[in-house]
């Protein structure tokens, strides 16, 4: 009876990773103001404090709205009003030597502070937008795309 005890218990905590295949959240949303979403392949997600963000999402923000994110490695990202980053490659397994943070911003503002992937292995951390690709090499910056039809 034990041991059907703890193997039903065990596949409880396994659950929440079939949901989303193999991939782990790569962090979660820290604030919301006004409109914003993770859009998750293809489809809105109401954004509310504590909704993990996965590989591939992307967030978005409505003109009153803005929203941040803690990362698993400590990364913080805040956006601004009419924003959009697509979070494309987070890696974060320091034993196995695999470290990658690309995000793109492709409207909008974001800023940003870089947690223990920026730390290790700067080299790692690229945040793209149309026109230019930023490599980090410091903690923390500011970002804004304008939108070319204003």
């Amino acid at each position: 009876m034990k041991k059907l005890v703890a193997c039903m218990a065990s596949l409880c905590l396994l659950v929440p990773l079939f949901a989303y295949g193999t991939e782990m959240p790569v962090g979660s949303i820290k604030t919301v103001q006004g409109t914003a979403t993770i859009i998750r392949n293809r489809n809105p997600i109401d954004t509310k404090a504590g909704t993990r963000v996965f590989p591939n999402d992307s967030l978005k923000t409505g003109a009153d709205g803005s929203l941040s994110m803690i990362f698993r490695d400590d990364t913080r990202l805040s956006i601004g009003p009419d924003s959009e980053v697509a979070i494309n490659e987070f890696l974060f397994s320091p034993a196995q030597g695999k470290l990658s943070f690309i995000t793109r911003l492709l409207r909008g503002t974001a800023a940003c502070m870089t947690g223990i992937i920026g730390k290790l292995s700067p080299e790692s951390v690229r945040f793209e937008t149309p026109v230019a690709n930023i490599g980090i090499r410091g903690t923390a910056f500011a970002v804004k795309v304008e939108d070319p039809g204003r």
